[in-house]
């Protein structure tokens, strides 16, 4: 593919993301304001400045664009970054390990928090919540594969991002006694920190349990 058609492809899918990211910024904003019951999609567009038939180009109803404001959208750059970074004797649970130190930013992680209980008051803001905890999963697993390029089973990446991710989701809704990036230990008397408890994990997954 011609250089000029590739630096367009990337251009286009930059503004893509960028709107995206608009209308859910939009949309969580309204509904720390207001509750999810308080605002409808003409708000969010008005907020966020852009059409409501650009809102259906990218969201299906506003559970879904408040949900994926805990996505960084604009992260796609810096995984390929860390891809072309790394040492050819990088295992792929050193990849993981460092693409979920990037991805579940101290931002994400205190978004799906709040996200998770304003479910609890509005149920149906959770399936939406799944499925970006699903695309998170999802990416994980295609960057791995991608990085892998056939020198390791397909079922092992799926097996690694299922088996981090499934160990993330108590940070999310708090059941563990783990910091959250930005939390103090005086807040939490004995908790491990976010870094801590994902060293662990790494240790427990490279050297069984």
């Amino acid at each position: 593919m011609p250089q000029e058609t590739l630096h367009a492809s990337s251009l286009r899918r930059m503004k893509k993301e960028a709107t995206a990211a608009a209308l859910a910024d939009a949309a969580y904003e309204l509904a720390l304001e207001r509750g999810l019951d308080g605002f409808v999609v003409e708000d969010i567009v008005q907020r966020a400045g852009y059409a409501r038939r650009t809102f259906a180009n990218h969201f299906s109803c506003k559970e879904e664009a408040v949900a994926a404001a805990a996505v960084t959208f604009r992260g796609m750059q810096e995984a390929e970054d860390l891809l072309a970074g790394l040492p050819k004797d990088t295992t792929p649970l050193d990849l993981l390990h460092h693409l979920t130190k990037m991805r579940l930013t101290a931002e994400l992680l205190w978004k799906m928090r709040g996200l998770l209980s304003m479910s609890e008051k509005h149920p149906t803001l959770m399936p939406y919540l799944l499925n970006v905890l699903r695309h998170l999963q999802t990416e994980a697993h295609g960057i791995l594969n991608e990085w892998a390029d056939g020198r390791y089973p397909e079922e092992y990446s799926h097996l690694l991002a299922g088996a981090v991710f499934g160990a993330v989701l108590p940070l999310m809704d708090g059941s563990l006694n783990v910091l959250l990036p930005g939390q103090s230990a005086g807040e939490s008397p004995g908790a491990k920190s976010f870094d801590q408890y994902l060293d662990e994990i790494f240790r427990y997954l490279r050297n069984g349990f």
